[in-house]
């Protein structure tokens, strides 16, 4: 098939929606077919050269003269790659290629992640709408895009052509116990309830140190949050790493305290790494956790319980290695090669194949 994949842009940022796009891109390209990105461009362009994707700059930013702009590329585009699917991963993009279709025979195939954004509704104008977790689909079809057009595909992230197997990453020297998240610093992320559930908590372990690895329009509110706190020395914001992993393997405790999350691809990294994993118990993050067998579920916004289990898997040694081990139990799912194949079946589905 020819595949044509619409992204605001490619950059290294640590946005899922990206990863999951990136990843798709280049094991298709892997398994033969002719595939291309089209976006304002970033640091992955050359992993997807590398793939053998073609990469072909469409800036979608969101003013009337460069949409103008952008639609006269689409078309251009679209009569030069001739593409059999064309795969949405963001609203302008969807947008474009379904207001752009006539004259073409394309299908139309978008993902959908945060469908708690208002305009997650208008990613239904496309053929087929794959939905991150069962989850984000059930909220769709509340939303009112019909059923026939919705497939769950689970997120998966491990063996993904971003990695470096072949060149075992160094860990980061933590100390310990370590309480690690990974997130965009933003107030759905429940950073702000971490801070506070672990300055509850630290007079009783004066080891325990917190990580925060990401950044975020919100950091500088974390920050202030943090020290306010008597333990500001303790609560570390590490910024954006391009390779969490590397914290993750370092880990005692991964926390994601999330208020909303349609999956969160970053379990599946702390889940291979061997971390005792508390998440919150709403959204697609119960099936990322195989519903609370690989890691604890605490209400969300509840900043008491997320403190008492921190506190539980703390003073427990036994405890916290148990739920270590569960976290690694039935990993296979969540590889990238699982979420290519079902994709392809989406695609062969619309084509006729």
């Amino acid at each position: 098939m020819r595949i044509l994949h619409l992204l605001n842009d490619i950059r290294e940022l640590g946005n899922g929606i990206i990863h999951v796009a990136i990843d798709l891109a280049c094991l298709q390209a892997k398994a033969g077919h002719a595939v291309a990105v089209a976006s304002a461009g970033g640091e992955f362009e050359a992993l997807l050269a590398k793939y053998g994707v073609n990469h072909l700059p469409l800036n979608q930013q969101r003013t009337p003269l460069n949409l103008l702009k952008a639609a006269n590329h689409y078309r251009q585009m679209i009569h030069t790659v001739e593409p059999d699917i064309v795969h949405a991963h963001m609203m302008t993009g969807l947008v474009l290629a379904k207001t752009l279709r006539v004259g073409t025979n394309y299908g139309l195939v978008s993902t959908v992640h945060n469908e708690f954004q208002r305009s997650a509704v208008l990613m239904g104008l496309a053929d087929r709408v794959i939905a991150v977790s069962q989850a984000v689909a059930d909220s769709l079809a509340k939303r009112g895009i019909p059923s026939a057009k919705l497939r769950v595909i689970r997120n998966g992230t491990l063996g993904s052509p971003r990695s470096h197997p072949s060149h075992p990453l160094p860990v980061v020297a933590l100390q310990r116990p370590a309480i690690t998240t990974v997130a965009g610093m933003y107030q759905r992320k429940g950073i702000a309830e971490l801070i506070a559930a672990f300055a509850k908590i630290a007079p009783n372990f004066p080891q325990a140190q917190l990580y925060l690895v990401g950044n975020g329009p919100d950091k500088a509110q974390f920050e202030a949050l943090a020290n306010q706190t008597d333990v500001a020395d303790r609560i570390h914001f590490e910024g954006f790493q391009p390779q969490p992993q590397r914290y993750l393997q370092a880990t005692d405790i991964f926390v994601l305290a999330s208020h909303r999350e349609p999956f969160g691809l970053v379990l599946s990294e702390a889940r291979e790494s061997g971390c005792a994993i508390i998440a919150s118990d709403v959204d697609g993050i119960p099936e990322a956790l195989d519903g609370g067998r690989a890691g604890v579920l605490v209400p969300p916004a509840n900043v008491d319980a997320l403190a008492e289990t921190i506190a539980q898997l703390l003073k427990d040694p036994e405890q916290l290695n148990a739920w270590k081990t569960k976290a690694q139990n039935n990993l296979a799912w969540t590889h990238v090669a699982r979420v290519h194949e079902q994709t392809l079946s989406v695609y062969q589905e619309l084509r006729g194949l």
